[in-house]
């Protein structure tokens, strides 16, 4: 039997903002879908603003003494903004790693919450009633499992939900990607993996934790969607989750997205790049930064300058600090709240805990009961 081909694949690149902040006109002819407006771009740029102030003032915190480790989201912020607003609040569900402040904070989840969680305050998990963000996940790659069993129960009741889940380029080589990526394919649900493929995991480098040319490739094993996309343009990552959650609620299934990206600072304030990066990379992506690009842009468009550029930092500013002051200030919390959230029902047993603060006495109490009834079991018996 002569040989034939099993099967070919191509994997598209996409990138419409250039890093001189210029438009592929081919890409974003009027009636384009999932092309933003300069209204939109405008209204991004601002929360990226805000984005770059929290993380530096997080860094400070931390340095202070006044917040534990923190992972700075600088570099990856097109990422995080053009995606979660490709997302509809309220109603698609986001699966955050740990570097997606702002998709988080544009679907709801208060600053503050996310300074408190790094605070090593378990009530910055406690988001606002009606807000589809589940809470920060530090284990790699457990977040992605959550995600496909939310778009899978969305399929089941028939609801109109897309979900997306975020991490880094390292989770690809966890089991969990794979059993997710795995399943989500099998049941055809309604799941977007997006990868912020930002070149290290921590200290290892991409090229040297996998053999694959792309991480987008991976998908195809799995007879998912892939794209792959200049993570630092804002106009290609929203344009390519677009498509893939119109794909998802027309009954597409899975779409994987890897975004190329970097982040300029340490893994996290617990990290010293300067020992396994070389800072020549390090310039060379600085100059790809997603805030230049996204401002030559609305400067092209007359829409931004100077003055409104010191204008907007300093609103940044006194938003931000407001929120620390916030959470510096924040009470502490009550010794029963460690109860509060384990069950929706919380057991007997566990209620008794709580208002008793007398665990060890409940069980000895309960193991001298056992003891006395087999005592007197015995002595019937005898």
């Amino acid at each position: 039997m002569p040989i034939r081909t099993a099967y070919t694949a191509k994997i598209e690149y996409l990138q419409i903002l250039d890093e001189e902040g210029k438009l592929d006109a081919s890409l974003t002819a009027p009636g384009t879908p999932g092309i933003l407006t300069d209204q939109q771009v405008l209204h991004l740029y601002q929360r990226m603003i805000e984005c770059r102030q929290l993380d530096e003032i997080a860094f400070k915190l931390q340095r202070s003494g006044r917040m534990h480790t923190y992972p700075q989201n600088k570099g990856q912020e097109a990422c995080a903004l053009g995606s979660g607003f490709a997302m509809r609040a309220g109603v698609d569900w986001i699966v955050p790693c740990y570097r997606e402040n702002a998709a988080m904070f544009m679907h709801g989840v208060p600053m503050a919450s996310v300074l408190l969680y790094w605070s090593g305050d378990e009530r910055g998990n406690h988001f606002p009633p009606g807000v589809q963000v589940t809470p920060i996940a530090v284990p790699i790659g457990t977040q992605m499992l959550h995600a496909t069993g939310i778009a899978w129960a969305a399929k089941m009741r028939r609801e109109d939900r897309v979900v997306i889940t975020y991490f880094g380029d390292g989770a690809t080589s966890e089991g969990d990607f794979h059993e997710a990526m795995n399943f989500a394919t099998v049941f055809n649900v309604p799941c977007i993996f997006f990868c912020q493929n930002n070149q290290w995991a921590i200290s290892v480098p991409r090229e040297s934790q996998m053999a694959s040319e792309t991480i987008a490739q991976k998908g195809l094993a799995y007879g998912a969607q892939v794209q792959q996309v200049d993570g630092n343009d804002l106009f290609a990552v929203y344009k390519a989750v677009y498509d893939a959650r119109e794909r998802a609620r027309a009954g597409g299934g899975v779409t994987l997205i890897e975004c190329i990206t970097y982040r300029l600072a340490d893994h996290t304030t617990a990290d010293d790049a300067r020992r396994y990066r070389d800072q020549n990379e390090v310039e060379a992506w600085r100059s790809k930064d997603p805030m230049i690009r996204v401002r030559l842009y609305l400067e092209s468009k007359g829409l931004w300058d100077a003055g409104k550029q010191k204008a907007e930092q300093e609103r940044a500013e006194v938003m931000v600090k407001e929120v620390v002051d916030k959470v510096l200030n924040w009470p502490a919390p009550k010794r029963e709240e460690m109860f509060d959230h384990l069950y929706a029902e919380m057991p007997a047993l566990l209620r008794q805990q709580r208002d008793s603060w007398a665990t060890h006495s409940l069980g000895m109490g309960r193991e001298a009961g056992l003891q006395s009834g087999s005592a007197a079991g015995s002595h019937q018996h005898a």
